[in-house]
């Protein structure tokens, strides 16, 4: 039993409950499934950098989506991998660490989210005063907003339980989160618990400030075909992403905060990670086959690229 967090301790992941083979495999699948996360956000970082037309508050906020799940991915997939591969124990410091790192990276999401949906509804429902509300002044304090409080609110959640005396050493996950380290604390941290609170109640109000923006958008794109057009084309990307990042972090905080003695290990894993597997992956493909401006350069960069190899093999063949 840890009595004493100035130790050096050692927390053990119990959720790695897999055999050689399945160890093996799953390496192999995990490793695969996060070049795909890596790459296909990469991709669409460059592409938006790199294309002086793709310099809009969409696309701008769509890059800080793409480097925020960059930065959550980080935080627990490289562990994962090494995990399978070794012992599944992980220091005290790196527990903090990485679910610092995964938790404001959730936050993170939240919060740009919610830009993309400000901007969803400035643009279709205040279209004359967009250029006057999206400026590049604002658009950089939002972008900057999106980052600085998710960090600062799981720097102080962080911050709450360092020091805490721990009477265990088993997390039942496959990675670190502030709350399993608080459920084996002997006292619950009070601070933390308030802290938690407030985290919540913020972004439930970054939700309902979504829901509210595209209750607008659904009620002015209604009457106007043009109008409901321009909304699945820019919206419902953003809706999906919304949907299905809100549900897979929705079922593992009901699974951590309430648990359920039915649900088997390998379901209670994948319902854990849910929310680090799809959405990082989805966001790319969602983005890149819906946005018109997006789909067009990669379809032009793509024949570029073949005509390039073609040309260059001709040549070959005359020289």
């Amino acid at each position: 039993m840890i009595e004493n967090v100035s130790v050096v301790m050692l927390f053990t992941l119990s959720g790695f409950n897999f055999n050689l083979e399945q160890r093996t495999i799953l390496f192999v699948v995990t490793l695969l499934w996060y070049l795909m996360i890596v790459l296909g956000n990469v991709f669409l970082i460059i592409t938006i950098v790199v294309d002086k037309n793709l310099h809009e508050p969409m696309y701008i906020f769509l890059c800080n989506l793409c480097i925020n799940a960059l930065y959550g991915t980080i935080g627990f997939y490289p562990k994962f991998l090494l995990d399978l591969l070794s012992s599944n124990v992980i220091s005290y410091a790196g527990c903090i660490l990485q679910g610092f790192v995964i938790h404001s990276s959730t936050c993170g999401d939240f919060s740009i989210l919610a830009l993309m949906a400000y901007d969803r509804y400035v643009a279709i429902c205040r279209p004359l005063a967009y250029h006057s509300v999206m400026t590049k002044q604002r658009i950089f304090l939002f972008v900057f907003l999106s980052w600085f409080f998710p960090l600062y609110c799981m720097l102080m959640n962080t911050a709450s339980i360092l020091g805490t005396r721990l009477c265990g050493s088993h997390i039942n996950k496959v990675y670190c989160v502030n709350w399993m380290i608080v459920s084996l604390a002997c006292t619950p941290p009070k601070a933390n618990v308030i802290i938690a609170y407030l985290n919540i109640l913020f972004y439930f109000g970054h939700f309902v400030f979504i829901f509210w923006s595209y209750m607008y958008l659904i009620k002015t794109c209604i009457s106007s075909k043009e109008d409901q057009q321009k909304f699945m084309q820019t919206c419902l990307p953003h809706l999906i992403s919304l949907v299905t990042f809100a549900i897979t972090v929705l079922l593992d905080i009901l699974y951590m905060r309430f648990g359920s003695k039915n649900v088997s290990q390998d379901l209670h894993n994948f319902m854990a990670i849910e929310f680090l597997l799809i959405p990082p992956i989805v966001n790319p493909l969602i983005y890149g086959f819906k946005l018109t401006k997006i789909r067009n350069k990669v379809l032009i960069s793509t024949f570029y690229f073949k005509h390039f190899h073609t040309m260059d093999r001709i040549l070959r063949w005359m020289l």
